[in-house]
């Protein structure tokens, strides 16, 4: 009982007062206290308090914990898991037992299906214990692999995040960072220096803004820690907690039959005019559900969880008013993702169309937009969730098959009176196929004409509707009410429908 008594005391008691106030002075909280902002009060309870580094060279420095608490509590009343690196500690650095608690945890929540939350907050591999750090972090690295898909995993970047700590956060599903307190890099800016002759910031290299706006390897900004974990939960407020569940049910109060009357005044009719398509997601979802995801990356497409009828939905969205809504490079991958964690945890998709294409350039061609494009289309064909495409006003060539093609395995498309459903619209298909016509002293007659003409004949969505291609055609202010009906229709097709595909490892999706 003395032999535990001691454990104890010195497993509660590692951060001293000017441990703390470090953190705190850095605008940091404690790896406790962010454990007890996120968990259900009294609902968290600690596995591995009692492990110690074992490397004898550096026996002097071993605590309890050895720089990590590990754990289980509760969410939102949900069981979940988590691990809260301890900066105070060694730098947080990861030795042999601090990264085998990690992978353990991970372990536990593969066998009872529940999310892992981690909050990250380490200089990287613990350089005194040489390579047993580098074999654990590889041990988590397998682990998160084989979680993904099965559980939802979370990463949230409270500090430096450094070295071999980089890789575990990218392997999971999201990544919050704090704004000035988050850095992520693979080697910092003195080796950067030293290598290139280079000179970056910490914050310049790896912080917020260069992961959520150029990067795209942060999901979630945040102004503070106590902002962070608030998302965190929010986040998982859509979520199952596994692959075999559903997302729970939220009674919104927002009626199932309510008119989407204001739909006029956001979309323009004019094909060209901008709109801001957040404006549309929040007229037709359940009111104050939808929540955004990489809402500053690739912005050209808009992608996040809401409710319909208090089911939870993934929307993919064109952006009309950044690049008229093109899709490119880095929204071809953002959606890609999202696309793919929706099938993984039984998320419906609601595709919300207006585009135009893929964006055209040399620079885009040379960069791989055929590659990175035919994710999508992998993504897409591969879902089996149920899958529901809304043209609102154009969708063109092969964004019309990425994102609306029945043949690519939609279960109900739906269009807007006014929506043109083509290969091209009708000014370049006339350039092209009128060519010869428009060089002669009517050009500007025979153009607006053969606009005409092309547009009576091709782009209206009753020629797509007469062929079987668009499903329902229906008043803009009807719009809630259809994907209502649409979606609890279809809502069992994962539950009922066996989808027989030939057996196959896995597919080779084109990174």
């Amino acid at each position: 009982m003395d032999n535990y008594k001691e454990y104890k005391r010195r497993s509660t008691n590692l951060n001293s007062k000017d441990r703390t106030k470090k953190q705190h002075e850095k605008g940091k909280l404690t790896a406790e206290e962010r454990i007890n902002l996120l968990m259900d009060e009294g609902s968290f309870i600690e596995i591995g308090a009692f492990c110690e580094l074992q490397n004898n060279s550096i026996k002097d420095n071993s605590k309890p914990r050895d720089g990590v608490i590990t754990g289980h509590g509760t969410i939102n009343g949900r069981p979940a898991y988590i691990y809260a690196q301890d900066f105070t500690f060694m730098g947080g650095s990861m030795g042999e037992a601090h990264t085998k608690k990690i992978a353990d945890l991970i372990d536990l929540a593969l066998k009872t299906g529940a999310p892992v939350v981690g909050l990250l907050d380490s200089g990287g591999a613990r350089i005194q214990e040489g390579i047993n750090g580098l074999d654990g972090g590889g041990q988590i690295f397998l682990k998160n692999t084989l979680a993904s898909g099965v559980v939802p995993q979370i990463s949230a970047i409270m500090g430096p995040c450094a070295g071999i700590a980089v890789y575990s956060p990218a392997l999971t599903d999201f990544i919050f960072m704090v704004d000035k307190i988050s850095n992520m890099f693979i080697t910092g800016p003195d080796v950067i220096k030293s290598v290139t002759g280079e000179s970056i910031s910490f914050e310049d290299l790896g912080g917020q803004t260069a992961h959520s706006r150029k990067s795209g390897v942060c999901h979630f900004e945040c102004g503070s820690e106590k902002e962070c974990i608030l998302k965190i939960k929010k986040l998982l407020s859509y979520l199952p907690q596994n692959n075999m569940g559903n997302s729970p049910i939220k009674i919104s109060g927002d009626s199932a039959q309510r008119l989407n009357e204001s739909l006029k005044d956001i979309v323009p009719d004019d094909q060209k005019k901008p709109y801001d398509v957040r404006d549309v997601i929040r007229e037709v979802f359940d009111k104050e559900s939808f929540f955004e995801i990489q809402e500053n990356y690739a912005q050209n497409a808009v992608i996040g969880f809401a409710r319909l009828n208090n089911h939870v939905t993934g929307i993919v969205a064109n952006q009309p008013c950044v690049l008229a809504g093109c899709l490119d490079i880095n929204c071809s991958d953002k959606i890609a993702r999202f696309v793919r964690f929706c099938d993984s945890f039984n998320i419906p998709l609601v595709n919300m169309v207006d585009v135009t294409g893929f964006l055209p350039g040399t620079d885009q061609e040379h960069k791989g937009i055929i590659r990175h494009g035919a994710k999508m289309l992998y993504a897409y064909s591969e879902a089996s969730v149920p899958k529901i495409s809304l043209v609102m006003r154009k969708a063109y060539g092969g964004a019309y098959i990425a994102l609306v093609s029945k043949d690519m395995g939609y279960d109900k498309v739906i269009a807007w009176p006014n929506a043109q459903i083509a290969v091209m619209g009708a000014e370049q298909a006339v350039n092209i196929i009128n060519k010869k016509e428009l060089q002669g002293k009517n050009a500007d007659k025979v153009r607006k004409d053969k606009v005409e003409e092309y547009s009576e004949k091709f782009l209206n969505p009753f020629v797509a509707a007469e062929r079987g291609k668009v499903d329902i055609i229906i008043d803009p202010k009807a719009t809630r009410k259809t994907l209502i009906s649409v979606l609890e229709m279809i809502l069992p097709k994962r539950a009922q429908i066996v989808e027989k595909r030939k057996y196959k490892k896995h597919g080779s999706i084109p990174l």
